[in-house]
C-alpha cells in the first residue's frame, strides 16, 4: 500500500490495517466505495440500492468507539438482494417481491456487521437466483467490468462485478449450484464455497422452509480480489447464529497435516472437451502449489462425472416440486423458457426414484471422503470453456450447455457439501476481448482454512487479476 493508491482499490486486509494503525478512518474507507460506486456503477448496474446514507451513519459510529469492533472494522460490504437485511426488500430479481421488506437481518449480514463491515449496498441477481447469469425484469442487467463481451456470471453477478469495480472490499454472495464461483469465475474475483453447515444461513421473512437440499446446498459466502481477505473475513463470517440448527461450530483453523500436502490435479473434461487456456490455467495453478511446497498428482476423483449429474438432476426434482410453481407463477417468460430447458438437460428425478438418488448423496459423500483421506486437496477446472457472454444461458439448448451442462465440477460441491475455493490464475486473450480464467481447488470437509491456504500460496506466484483490470481503464 502506497499513498498514491486509490481508497478505493485496497484490499479488506489492508484497509482494516490502515484503519487500526490509525493512517485511515472507517469514514474515509466508507466514502472512497461511495465514491467509486457512484462512478462506476451508472454502467455496470451492479448496485441495485444504494445504502450511502446509513453507510455514512455507520463508519462515523465505528470512528467513536474505544477500539475496533472486530477484524472487519470500517471495510466496506455489499449484501445481495436475495438476503434478508433489515429494512429492505428481499426481492431475488423478481417484481412480485419488490415489497417483502425484511424485518430483521440474515444471520450472515449479521456476522458481517458484528465484525464491523459497513454496508453500501445491495446486489443484483437474476430472478429467484437460479441462472448462471444476471438479468432481471425488476433491475435490468448487470454487467462485467472487463467488458460486454462476457457475463458477469449469476446468480451473485452484482456482487463479482462491484467487488472486481472498486465497490467495497467484500461482496456477499451464496452458492447453490455455482452462484459463488461462476461469478468469481467470470469478473476474475476470489471466493469460497464454505462447506455444509459451516455459515449460519436463514431468512426471517421466508414463509416456509427450504427443501432438504437446497437447505443443505446452498451455503452463503463472499466474493473478494485476494485470498488474504478471506483469511480475515471468514473466521466472523463463520459465528454461531441459533436460528440455524444444524450450523456447525467448529473453529477456522483445523489441525496441521503432516508436510507435504497432497493435491489431486483433476483433468476430467467429461467428454465436453476442455479449452486450451482452461488447460492453461489449471498448469498455471498447479505449478505454483508445486513451488509453495504441495506434492501434486494428476489422478481424478471417484465417481465424477456421475456425482455432477446426479446432483443436478436431485436439485431439479426438488425445485420442480417446491419452487417451480412460483417460478411459473411470478418468473418472467425468458426464466421460464430457461428452466424449460435445465429440465431437458438435467431430467428431474421424481417421486421414489428422487427419494432413492437423493440417498444416493451419501454414497457418493463417502467415497469421496475416503479419497480425501488420501489428498486433502483436490485442483480441479471450474468452467471447461472461457467465460460465456451475456444472455448465453437464454439461447435455447446450446446456449444453456455452454453456461451449465459442463459445470460438473461446480454442482459436484455443492451436493457433496464439500468447501470449494475459486480464484482466476490465467487471463485468455480471445478475439472478443480478455476473459479470467477461474480454477477449483476443493478440500475434505470441515477444512476451509486449507482451501484458503492453498489459494494464498497460488498467490504469492499469480498476482491476482484486479490491477490488471484497472489498469486497462485508466
Amino acid at each position: 500500500m502506497t499513498r498514491t493508491t486509490p481508497l478505493w482499490q485496497l484490499s479488506a486486509t489492508e484497509i482494516a490495517t490502515a484503519i487500526r494503525e490509525g493512517t485511515i478512518t472507517a469514514v474515509d474507507a466508507t466514502e472512497a466505495a461511495i465514491a467509486r460506486m457512484e462512478a462506476v456503477n451508472p454502467d455496470l448496474n451492479a448496485v441495485v440500492e444504494s445504502l450511502a446514507d446509513s453507510a455514512r451513519d455507520e463508519a462515523k459510529a465505528l470512528d467513536v468507539c474505544d477500539g475496533p469492533k472486530g477484524p472487519l472494522h470500517g471495510v466496506p460490504v455489499t449484501i445481495k438482494i436475495n438476503i434478508d437485511q433489515k429494512g429492505h426488500a428481499t426481492s431475488n430479481g423478481v417484481p412480485a417481491f419488490k415489497d417483502i421488506i425484511a424485518t430483521s437481518d440474515a444471520p450472515v449480514v449479521r456476522n458481517l456487521k458484528a465484525a464491523g463491515a459497513v454496508v453500501i449496498g445491495r446486489t443484483n441477481t437474476p430472478e429467484f437466483s437460479f441462472r448462471a447469469d444476471t438479468d432481471n425484469p425488476l433491475y435490468g442487467r448487470t454487467h462485467n467490468p472487463w467488458g460486454r463481451h462476457i457475463s458477469p456470471g449469476g446468480s451473485s453477478g452484482g456482487a463479482g462485478s462491484a467487488v472486481m469495480a472498486g465497490i467495497g472490499a467484500l461482496a456477499h454472495g451464496n452458492d447453490i449450484g455455482g452462484s459463488l464461483r461462476f461469478p468469481a469465475s467470470a469478473n476474475g474475483a476470489v471466493t469460497l464455497k464454505s462447506g455444509l453447515g459451516r455459515v449460519s444461513a436463514f431468512n426471517p421473512s421466508q414463509k416456509a422452509e427450504r427443501g432438504l437440499l437446497a437447505q443443505s446446498m446452498s451455503v452463503q459466502g463472499l466474493i473478494v480480489r485476494t485470498a488474504a481477505d478471506l483469511q480475515l473475513s471468514m473466521p466472523a463470517l463463520i459465528a454461531t447464529d441459533p436460528r440455524d440448527p444444524f450450523h456447525v461450530p467448529l473453529p477456522w483453523q483445523g489441525a496441521p497435516l503432516k508436510s507435504p500436502i497432497r493435491v489431486a490435479v483433476a483433468r476430467d473434461d467429461f467428454g465436453f472437451g476442455m479449452h486450451p487456456d482452461v488447460a492453461t490455467a489449471i498448469d498455471k495453478a498447479a505449478s505454483a502449489l508445486s513451488d509453495a511446497g504441495y506434492a501434486l498428482e494428476v489422478v481424478e476423483p471417484p465417481l465424477a462425472r456421475e456425482t455432477g449429474e446426479v446432483g443436478y438432476r436431485v436439485l431439479m426434482g426438488e425445485v420442480k416440486e417446491l419452487l417451480y410453481p412460483d417460478i411459473r407463477t411470478y418468473g418472467s417468460s425468458e426464466l421460464n423458457r430457461i428452466f424449460d430447458e435445465y429440465f431437458l438437460a438435467f431430467p428431474p428425478y421424481e417421486g421414489a426414484e428422487l427419494l432413492t438418488m437423493m440417498a444416493q448423496r451419501t454414497h457418493y459423500a463417502r467415497a469421496w471422503s475416503l479419497f480425501f483421506e488420501e489428498y486433502p486437496l483436490v485442483l480441479t477446472p471450474f468452467m471447461l470453456k472461457p467465460f460465456f457472454s451475456p444472455g448465453r444461458d437464454a439461447e435455447g439448448p446450446e446456449g444453456v450447455s455452454d453456461a451449465l451442462v459442463g459445470a460438473h465440477w461446480s454442482f459436484i460441491m455443492n451436493f457433496l457439501g464439500l468447501p470449494a475455493g475459486n480464484l482466476p490464475t490465467h487471463i485468455a486473450n480471445l478475439p472478443n476481448g480478455p476473459i479470467p480464467i477461474g480454477v477449483q481447488i476443493a478440500g475434505r470437509r470441515w477444512r476451509e482454512d486449507l482451501v484458503v491456504e492453498a489459494m494464498q500460496a497460488i498467490e504469492t506466484v499469480i498476482p491476482p487479476t484486479c490491477e490488471t483490470l484497472w489498469n486497462r481503464h485508466t
